[in-house]
């Protein structure tokens, strides 16, 4: 005879516990997976309205410099590019070519952050409407003041 006493309840609980924790990550499998297909449904159309709102936003900037620009002597006067013919003004300084290039790409990057705003705008008013329409308690440091 053993000195300790048999629990069969001990072996179940273990089976049970791991079942439920398998069921569990079971779900979570599932959840993700449905993320995926929602990720490779969605982004692809998200994807090409965003390049076609970036192509319909992108300014027409002159390729190449007009015939008009090169310089010509007239009459002892040097004619170099002028500000009417391509629309920007003439610049020989490097340090403004930096800044020019630099304000492009400021430029560029709040242009490519613009739908990743508006979906987070979105996201905060739908929250916001699901707030307003519990009835949970809101502290009054988050009420707006009404003025009349």
């Amino acid at each position: 005879m053993s000195s300790q006493p048999r629990n069969d309840d001990g072996p179940d609980l273990e089976e049970v516990a791991e079942e439920e924790e398998l069921l569990i990550l079971e779900k979570e499998v599932e959840q993700i997976a449905q993320k995926i297909l929602d990720y490779r449904t969605t982004l692809p159309a998200q994807l090409s309205s965003t390049i076609s709102l970036l192509e319909s936003q992108r300014p027409v900037l002159p390729t190449h410099l007009l015939d008009e620009a090169v310089p010509q002597p007239e009459a002892g006067v040097t004619k170099g590019l002028l500000r009417e013919t391509t629309g920007f003004p003439v610049t020989d300084d490097s340090d403004e070519a930096v800044k020019i290039q630099l304000l492009k790409q400021k430029i560029s990057s709040n242009a490519t952050a613009v739908p990743v705003v508006l979906n987070r705008m979105k996201e905060y008013m739908a929250r916001i409407d699901k707030l307003d329409s519990s009835n949970g308690i809101i502290h009054p440091a988050f009420k707006r003041k009404r003025t009349s």
